[in-house]
């Protein structure tokens, strides 16, 4: 079992999502070890990107900061090396395949394995096409986290099989971003991947409030939030460490008495 499926055992995952390099290097690292502190059970590193095409305003204007002060897929892989002694949390990176073919698809990965981040997430690649990498992180110990969407319908069973670490299950249609109601029926998403595996699903896009935590909870293994973090981060700048701890351990906090 990998480090991160490991991070749903006994419990309720609370996932948060940062964009690397926003505002800067030093406050991203400063708030992976505050959201771990606060009860972050996985937190993604987004590498910022030009093109980020599953991306809401919020964080397209986050990667457009990190990119406008300077952050480098080099300078993320030199910080979480950093960080990794300093805290067992898994660490993911929320990347493209432009960025990761730019680097070289074998440095990249490697780099990963070297600096400790143990899973990677590629929204703009296809389940059919994911043999341009999965090679890859298997010889580099690296979970290749597989997507679902509303339309996967009988592509779940496939996707599911031969998933890594956890199933990212994507709540709405469209692209990240904090919204008021997630209609998708995410209980039949789930069920279709417990009809073929028992990994982990979590729940991403749109998820903000602890009453719509805990609604996607009741029905999978956790919950990613992300555009909700990096609008504090937005707002607070530097200072944001504090804020975005308070949100994560309310979060968080606000599972566990949910499950109790």
């Amino acid at each position: 079992m990998s480090k991160i499926t490991k991070a749903f055992e006994n419990r309720k995952a609370f996932i948060a999502f940062i964009t690397g390099g926003d505002p800067d290097l030093e406050t991203t690292e400063k708030l992976v070890y505050a959201m771990a502190e606060a009860g972050a059970d996985l937190i993604e590193i987004g590498i910022p990107f030009s093109d980020p095409v599953a991306e809401g305003i919020v964080i397209q204007e986050a990667d457009e900061r990190a990119l406008q002060g300077g952050c480098t897929t080099d300078k993320l892989f030199d910080m979480v090396a950093r960080i990794r002694p300093k805290t067992d949390v898994p660490l993911l990176f929320m990347t493209y395949l432009n960025p990761v073919y730019t680097y070289g698809k074998e440095k990249f990965l490697r780099r990963c394995t070297e600096c400790g981040i143990e899973g990677i997430i590629v929204p703009d690649m296809p389940f059919e096409e994911k043999d341009e990498l999965a090679e890859l992180c298997e010889l580099y110990g690296v979970d290749l986290i597989s997507m679902i969407t509303p339309t996967s319908e009988k592509r779940i069973a496939l996707i599911a099989e031969e998933a890594k670490g956890f199933i990212y299950c994507v709540s709405s249609l469209g692209v990240t971003g904090v919204r008021s109601e997630i209609t998708t029926d995410i209980g039949r998403m789930v069920r279709k991947v417990r009809e073929v595996t028992s990994i982990p699903c979590a729940i991403g896009f749109g998820i903000a409030t602890l009453d719509q935590a805990g609604r996607m909870a009741k029905v999978a293994d956790g919950v990613i939030v992300g555009s909700a973090i990096v609008k504090l981060v937005a707002k607070f700048g530097k200072d944001s460490i504090e804020p975005v701890s308070e949100y994560v351990r309310s979060m968080k906090k606000g599972l566990e008495d949910t499950f109790k």
